[in-house]
């Protein structure tokens, strides 16, 4: 693929260059200006480089937002996104000038970040900055992927790039870091930086606390660095791009040394980062950049004309690459059909068939175990299923075997080595579903979500497809200790917005988790066992469509209604059911309820959920975590045995007896609860 140096806007020179681009400008100041909120200094001094890209290079159709082999380009400097809609305006997308005018205000389609879903254009929802960045990588990970699966001699269908503008902010994170060095390692091409060089951060210039050589360290990462001195020189910087979209084997970081808040009163001070120009500033700036005054939100005709050339070359990109998949379809009807699913987002015939049934007498199974199983029949089924762990597949059992490796010795295969980086690892796998195309998965320690949360955050935020499979879930995993220990995890995560949660109690609940998380809408986090728990003696089946409803009666008491129902999840599921078949001796009638997934349970009809858990009955929750949210499902007469402490360093089997995890325990407190409630 070459730049579109070749294709220039019609008519275009400097004057007009010099329009657009005050265009540009100006759009975006007057948005934040109307709003008394946002930030301008990004957008004035990076609208040149933005201009050469999206006129020159970007392949995009404005009026076709989703055609699947545009470039994508990722503005990781969210709270520059003023700019993006002025962008996205100007060459012709869905977005008004009305909508620029409401910038930052209820119920408009240009909020204060860029946020997928709500604006069209806007691939991934950026904000915290790094995210972008990592999220970029996977972005390209994506492309490449699918185009070693799909392309053909002579039908190419997936042939794009990822840009991105990318500021000093999001190369202090540290996120950048781990995402940058896996692009190099991985030699990712098709990936394209524009660094928003201009020295300023919030609290003052960069020197207070970013004074190493970035561009060296992106070279060490194995990046090709170009530099552009003047962030005003559209010649240099068409010319950096051109170098980066010629070369093909390794990202790109363009250093483009800019002025925050360009032409401004404020330029170059910490002022210009995120506050309104003011009355006087805006009025100062335009005088001085030679920009009408009057009227606010002014897109002169000769740039709105020249903008609009986006569309009719949209149209004939889009038709070549319809030709290209008719090709494709004529040549190899089976692959192409695998194509089309793909990019459906839809999974392919008989997917679920023949997934492992487990029995009780074979024995105990770590969830961990029986998730691999799982996964490796799912992997022979989805050809786009594909990801990693961060260095710990050997315990997370999450490799495809005969999948290969992607990025090493030039293989695109779909195992993922991420490195000990739980941060990027995340916000990758994000950008491999915002891409499409892709099933992707994540894989670490339960505790180690921590280095991964924001990632988690913004994937719930933009409902990314995406599962997320955590081992080691509880003090359970014994000498390890306090440290990897997780406690407060599962309801950290099961209170977040658009996130589902499912720890499955044994190896059939797993292969149900499976058939949920992969149907489900948004982000799935799958929590799995490191110790060996016992398969439930009960029919696979039921166990594993149980999933389903997130909560369901697993054991029913020998008579109706119980004298106290015992919910459980994961590994205290089985505490749970031998809990209940001691007090059946004792006479007292326990229910126990399977509560792999709140989430799910949450969402079934009160009728359901009412009858699952009578209100009438007490309750007893047991889990191995904190108990904070129990208290909503047993009520205040209710009780809970869960853990508000951390944990230690011992066998599994002996940390939980000793911090009341036992069968004696279970039935003590049960039995407490079903007299109190008699009396």
């Amino acid at each position: 693929m070459t730049g579109l140096s070749a294709i220039p806007t019609p008519g275009s020179t400097p004057d007009l260059d010099h329009l657009c681009i005050n265009t540009l400008r100006f759009l975006s100041v007057d948005m934040v200006e109307r709003a008394k909120s946002g930030h301008p200094g990004l957008p004035l001094g990076a609208a040149p480089m933005a201009y050469v890209l999206w006129t020159r290079y970007l392949r995009h159709h404005p009026r076709e937002p989703s055609w699947p082999d545009r470039d994508r380009f990722v503005l990781s400097a969210g709270h520059g996104s003023a700019l993006l809609y002025a962008l996205l305006h100007v060459t012709g997308y869905d977005l008004p000038l009305e909508e620029l005018q409401r910038f930052r205000q209820w119920g408009s389609r240009t909020p204060g970040h860029p946020e997928v879903g709500h604006t069209p254009g806007v691939e991934v929802t950026t904000g915290p900055l790094g995210q972008g960045f990592a999220m970029g990588v996977g972005l390209a990970i994506a492309e490449r992927f699918l185009a070693a699966r799909f392309n053909r001699p002579d039908a190419v269908v997936v042939d794009h790039r990822t840009y991105g503008i990318v500021s000093d902010g999001d190369l202090m994170e540290g996120i950048s870091s781990e995402a940058a060095s896996l692009a190099g390692r991985i030699a990712l091409g098709k990936l394209v930086y524009l660094y928003d060089d201009n020295h300023v951060s919030l609290e003052g210039g960069t020197n207070l606390a970013f004074t190493e050589d970035a561009v060296a360290r992106f070279r060490a990462y194995g990046w090709n660095v170009l530099r552009v001195e003047d962030g005003n020189d559209l010649a240099a910087i068409d010319a950096a791009l051109a170098s980066a979209v010629g070369q093909s084997e390794r990202p790109s970081l363009i250093s483009v040394r800019t002025h925050l808040g360009y032409g401004s009163p404020v330029q170059d001070t910490r002022e210009a980062h995120g506050e309104p120009l003011g009355a006087a500033g805006t009025e100062a700036t335009k005088t001085k950049l030679g920009w009408p005054l009057a009227p606010t939100f002014l897109v002169p005709e000769p740039a709105r004309t020249a903008f609009a050339a986006a569309i009719p070359r949209g149209d004939e990109w889009v038709r070549a690459w319809a030709s290209r998949r008719a090709a494709l379809r004529a040549a190899d009807p089976k692959l192409a059909a695998e194509f089309d699913a793909a990019l459906a987002g839809s999974l392919p015939s008989g997917w679920d068939a023949d997934l492992p049934m487990f029995a009780a007498k074979d024995g105990p199974v770590a969830t961990r175990d029986a998730s691999s199983k799982v996964l490796n029949v799912l992997a022979g089924r989805i050809p786009t299923l594909m990801g990693g762990s961060a260095d710990l597949n050997p315990s997370t059992k999450t490799y495809l075997t005969g999948a290969g490796d992607f990025g090493l010795d030039g293989g695109n295969g779909r195992n993922l080595h991420f490195g000990v980086r739980e941060h990027a690892m995340t916000s990758i796998v994000n950008g491999l579903a915002m891409h499409g195309g892709i099933v992707p998965f994540s894989a670490t320690f339960f505790c180690f979500a921590d280095y991964a949360r924001p990632g988690l955050r913004i994937g719930a935020l933009m409902r990314a497809k995406a599962l997320h499979i955590y081992t080691h879930d509880s003090i359970g995993l014994g000498e390890d200790g306090p440290t990897h220990q997780p406690v407060e995890h599962l309801w950290s995560l099961r209170v977040m917005p658009g996130m589902t949660v499912i720890r499955p109690g044994d190896a059939n609940e797993t292969v149900g988790a499976y058939r949920v998380a992969l149907t489900r809408s948004g982000p799935v986090a799958l929590v799995l066992t490191r110790q060996k728990l016992p398969t439930l003696d009960l029919p696979a089946e039921r166990l594993q469509r149980g999933v389903e409803r997130g909560g369901y009666v697993l054991v029913e008491s020998h008579r109706a209604p119980p004298d106290v129902t015992l919910i459980a999840t994961g590994s205290e599921l089985a505490l749970a059911t031998r809990a209940a078949a001691l007090l059946a001796g004792e006479g007292v009638a326990a229910r126990v309820v399977s509560m792999p997934s709140t989430t799910i349970f949450d969402e079934q009809t009160e009728e359901y959920r009412a009858a699952t858990l009578p209100p009438a009955t007490p309750k007893l929750a047991v889990e191995a975590g904190a108990t904070a949210g129990w208290w909503k499902y047993v009520g205040s007469s209710g009780d809970v045995i869960g853990l508000d402490r951390f944990g230690a360093s011992a066998p599994g089997d002996v940390v939980l007896a000793n911090l009341g995890f036992t069968v004696e325990h279970v039935v003590e407190r049960a039995r407490r609860l079903a007299r109190r409630t008699a009396r």
